[in-house]
């Protein structure tokens, strides 16, 4: 891996580690503001977040406007298709049970980066891909009562959800010429599109508390602002089979940071998660050194970060 890939990988993982925060920062937010509307100003905080940085370098943006309408369509439609499948799903299945269907976008990752150019389908990155699906099964499994055919049009909706991001993820490479800066611009469309459906189908809910509305600007800032902009990145020019099964990390930094701050018990779901998400991963990053004639493991990273309920 050069260290360009390199670089791009942890900065991507970053994203990954951000993930892992929704959980507890959506706990501030007491579950009150709608979906929608919630999208709507976390996006809008994003594009803030970005808008800040295009005033660092000496400029509004405008620059970064005017884009192929390729980069549009993908971005746009990652970020605001995997959210309305998302929520549209919620309504018409269990929670559980769209979280599991949806959840399996890091698997498509490692399988659909094998069709780009120059890149093939190791038995590592399967392998560890598995592995770690399992681990995150484990953590957002429990209390799913299998199959149901009632709720179908939830689970296809889910599974949609799994296309539209790992798809997203993957055919960036053929956009990878734009500058993560234009990120901000796709974050400010989709916050639109999220207040257009907002004013459709739901009613207003502010923030009351101070918690709730650090729990809002926490995940505008993080899992939002900063993880979708290094998560561009890192898709661009990192190691997306690598990425891809370090996103299984996700969940389970969730379920750590809660049993941290005293919201959940630790038991042995959590540790066997553990034990085979790390594993998952450190088996995806194994690399062979032949300079010496002799074989060395070393992981490519071994930071990972979504609740699936929540990538946004």
């Amino acid at each position: 891996m050069s260290t360009i890939t390199l670089r791009a990988t942890l900065v991507g993982s970053v994203s990954i580690f951000l993930w892992g925060t929704l959980a507890l920062l959506t706990r501030l937010t007491d579950g009150r503001i709608p979906p929608f509307q919630m999208m709507a100003m976390t996006f809008a905080l994003a594009f803030l977040l970005m808008s800040l940085n295009w005033w660092r370098q000496g400029h509004l943006g405008l620059r970064h406007l005017r884009q192929p309408k390729l980069a549009w369509f993908l971005s746009v439609g990652g970020y605001f298709g995997y959210h309305f499948c998302y929520f549209l799903a919620m309504t018409k299945a269990p929670a559980v049970s769209v979280s599991l269907i949806a959840y399996l976008w890091p698997l498509l990752i490692v399988l659909f980066a094998s069709l780009l150019p120059g890149e093939h389908l190791l038995k590592r990155h399967l392998s560890g891909a598995v592995l770690a699906l399992y681990g995150c099964w484990l953590l957002i499994g429990q209390g799913s009562d299998g199959f149901n055919p009632d709720y179908l049009g939830g689970y296809l909706l889910a599974l949609c959800c799994a296309f539209i991001w790992s798809g997203y993820s993957v055919l960036s490479r053929l956009v990878k010429q734009v500058s993560t800066d234009a990120a901000g611009w796709f974050c400010g469309a989709t916050a639109l599109l999220a207040l257009l459906c907002h004013g459709l189908w739901e009613t207003t809910v502010w923030p009351v508390s101070a918690s709730q509305w650090l729990g809002v600007i926490g995940l505008g800032l993080g899992p939002v602002g900063i993880a979708f902009f290094t998560w561009d990145y890192g898709i661009k020019h990192g190691n997306l089979q690598l990425l891809g099964v370090l996103a299984y990390s996700a969940p389970l930094i969730s379920a750590l940071l809660l049993v941290l701050t005293g919201l959940a018990n630790a038991d042995i779901t959590l540790l066997l998660a553990c034990l085979a998400i790390v594993s998952g991963s450190l088996i995806a990053g194994y690399q062979r050194n032949r300079s010496q004639g002799a074989e060395v493991s070393a992981p490519e990273s071994v930071y990972g970060v979504h609740q699936p309920d929540h990538r946004a």
